[in-house]
Formats: structure tokens, C-alpha cells, sequence
């Protein structure tokens, strides 16, 4: 019987036989959540120049300033300004040559229509963004691996980059595996249930900006596995929900094998998904899911979504712990690491009333998940806890 691996060792396992996606240029607006391929160098200086950061005057030198002209954003005062001169400038606007800081409106006295006192001067060098303090041409502003986000896609344009490098998304194949389910909610008989593991995938997929393929639901049948693993042969990843396990009509393992499948393990340490199968067909990379609802859900977001980030190029394509107070005493851990269901409000999290493996009402109401370690003993209401949001 195969050993049962700790997590860390089975995503480290799975993670390497990510395939590793093509690199595509896309225009910079079509990158959003995905990834950088290569490190993104500046093309431009921001600022290009000395801006001012209020609205107010540039002023030269120090006493009573004579107003000689106006920078706005867009137009700026191209002349030298001497001692005793100034000019209206709005945020954001070039400071002129020889001005050394700006006096802000509030703190300006007009003694004449175009002469200006300071209520309060202003130090050398004030309310002025000096040239390149964001970044300066050539530096690197965002890292490969990088997730672009609103504010890194912000970077980006502002760096000079209409297009930006990332990994193609890969190719994906959802299968639904067993004889119980059934592919049409409203048609469904008391000896069976609703196929909505695929769904669910395909749905945690399309955030990562991936589409997936579906295929079934798939008979417990040799036979008919072997027809549904070629519509899967030209993807890069092949999951697969059902039909893991070890019971005499878990049919998946050997249709994979009976494929070209190279299985490298299946069975992980954890509570709910224990029979978690990874596997490899050339530069293919197979995950199979545990056909419980919450199984497959707990199952895709340790492995499922981190082996996906991995081909799209993340720098950290792992799920981020964070630590959580929580409102209720925690029991005890048996054997297995435990991922209990869980909601946090802000302030402290809750239990699932049900940590039932096909709970899906629990499942749907919980938006975190808890990881307690093996062997855990009980934890008292209060404790911080570590936890993955959601």
C-alpha cells in the first residue's frame, strides 16, 4: 500500500510537473491576473521632471514674489525664473527652471494683482516631487513571476509598456468520473446526484483566467474512461474528479495507466482529501480529485490552483497562511491534518456547523479554511490559528 505523503512534500511534488506555458505578448490590459515571464525594466523617468505636489506659486529666492507667467499640467512656464519672481502652478505641473520650492495657496498673501507674500514660507525644496523618485529609465519595476494586479498593470503603463510578456494559460481538461452522477441537475433520479464537482473546478479555474474543457460525466467503465481520456490527450493539464480511491469501482487509476499515465502518488496526509493521485503523461500533468464535493474543493485549492499558477509562471503560486483569532473553542486532531471549514467576519472565525466531506451548504456559507496540524490538541476560543482565506 502506498505511503501517505505530508502536504508540503505532495504540493513540492506536484508543483514540479507543472508544464511550463509558452511566452505570449499580450496589449498590457489583457494581463490582468496573470504573470509576468521576465523582469519588466523601466522605458521612462516618473516624474520626467520636477513637478509640483499642491497647487500654489513656484517661487524663487525669498520676500515678495512677482507672479510672470503659469505651469499647468501639460503646459509648463518655459523660462528662467530670477530672485523675487514666481509663477501659478497647479499639482502636478513642471516646476520651472530656477524655482527651489512652491508656496501653497493657502499660504499666500496677493499684495497686487501680481504680487504675492508668504504668510508662511516655505523650506527649500517643498511640495516638489523631484525628478525619477518613483523609478528612473532602466530600473526594474516589477519582478518575473510578479501577479499583475490593478496597481501593477498601473506600474507597468506608466513604465512605458503597452504590452507586457506572461505564459500562455494552459490548456485544461475537467473530467467527472462515476456512475451516480448526473449531468442534468433537473433530471435526477434518487440513485443519483448532480455532477457539480466539474463546475466547481471550472469555475476556480476561470479566476486564475483559465478555461476549461469538460468531459462527462464519465461511466465507472473502462471502456468508456479510455474514450473520454482522448478528448484530454492535447491539454497541458488533466484533472480529474472521482474515481481515486482504492474501492473496487474506482476505475481511474488504471484507465490513466492504460493511457500512458506515470502515477507519482496518491495519497496525502489530510482530512478531507486524503486520496489525492498526481500523475504525469509526457509533458501532461494529471491531478485526480477526490469525488466528495468538499474533498475536490479543499483538494483543488492546495493543489489544484497552486499547479496551474506554477505553469502560469507565479513566483509564489502557493496559497498565503494567515493567522486568525477564533470565536469558538477548537477540538482535537486526529492522524491526518485536518482543513475545517470555517467564516470569518472580520474579527474572529466560526466553525461549519458541518465538516462532513459532501457538506456543501457548509461549504458555500464558509469562506476560509482552518489548518490544524496532526495530533493537534484542543484550542481554547481567542486562539490565533492559521488559516487560508478564501
Amino acid at each position: 500500500m502506498s505511503q501517505m505523503l505530508q502536504m508540503e512534500e505532495a504540493q513540492a511534488r506536484a508543483l514540479a510537473l507543472a508544464p511550463k506555458m509558452p511566452v505570449v505578448w499580450l496589449p498590457a490590459q489583457q494581463t490582468l491576473g496573470r504573470y509576468l515571464a521576465e523582469d519588466l525594466p523601466a522605458r521612462r523617468t516618473q516624474p520626467p521632471a520636477d513637478l509640483s505636489a499642491m497647487d500654489g506659486y513656484a517661487i524663487a529666492g525669498v520676500g515678495s514674489w512677482r507672479i510672470v507667467g503659469e505651469s499647468r499640467a501639460g503646459h509648463p512656464y518655459e523660462e528662467l525664473l530670477k530672485g523675487g519672481q514666481c509663477v501659478r502652478i497647479s499639482t502636478g505641473a513642471h516646476l520651472p527652471k530656477g524655482a527651489d520650492s512652491v508656496l501653497l495657496q493657502e499660504d499666500a498673501e496677493l499684495l497686487h494683482p501680481d504680487l504675492v507674500n508668504a504668510r508662511e514660507a516655505p523650506s527649500p525644496g517643498r511640495h516638489v516631487r523631484r525628478k525619477g523618485f518613483d523609478f528612473t529609465c532602466g530600473d526594474v519595476v516589477l519582478k518575473a513571476g510578479t501577479l499583475i494586479t490593478p496597481a501593477a498593470l498601473a506600474l507597468a503603463i506608466s513604465a512605458g509598456h503597452a504590452e507586457l510578456p506572461v505564459r500562455r494559460a494552459p490548456r485544461i481538461a475537467v473530467l467527472d468520473s462515476g456512475d451516480e452522477l448526473s449531468a442534468d441537475p433537473t433530471q435526477c433520479r434518487d440513485d443519483q446526484i448532480p455532477a457539480s464537482n466539474g463546475a466547481m473546478i471550472a469555475a476556480m479555474l476561470a479566476g486564475l483566467g483559465c478555461e476549461a474543457l469538460r468531459i462527462g460525466p464519465v461511466a465507472d467503465d473502462l471502456a468508456a474512461l479510455a474514450d473520454a481520456l482522448k478528448l484530454a490527450e492535447d491539454t497541458d493539464i488533466l484533472v480529474t474528479s472521482g474515481g481515486a480511491s482504492v474501492g473496487d469501482h474506482d476505475l481511474l487509476r488504471p484507465a490513466l495507466e492504460a493511457w500512458g499515465a506515470e502515477l507519482d502518488f496518491w495519497k496525502v496526509a489530510m482530512k478531507p482529501g486524503k486520496p489525492v493521485m498526481v500523475a504525469r503523461r509526457g509533458d501532461q500533468a494529471v491531478l485526480g480529485l477526490p469525488g466528495n464535493p468538499v474533498s475536490s474543493f479543499v483538494t483543488a485549492f492546495l493543489f489544484l490552483l497552486p499547479l496551474v499558477r506554477q505553469a502560469m509562471g507565479a513566483s509564489a503560486p502557493l496559497p498565503r497562511r494567515v493567522m486568525l483569532a477564533t470565536a469558538c473553542d477548537l477540538p482535537k486532531v486526529g492522524r491526518r491534518r485536518e482543513f475545517l471549514r470555517a467564516y470569518w467576519n472580520g474579527e474572529s472565525l466560526t466553525l461549519s456547523d458541518s465538516q462532513d466531506s459532501s457538506a456543501l451548504l457548509a461549504l458555500a456559507n464558509s469562506n476560509c479554511l482552518v489548518d490544524r496540524p496532526a495530533h493537534a490538541e484542543g484550542t481554547e476560543a481567542g486562539t490565533f490559528v492559521p488559516s487560508y482565506l478564501l
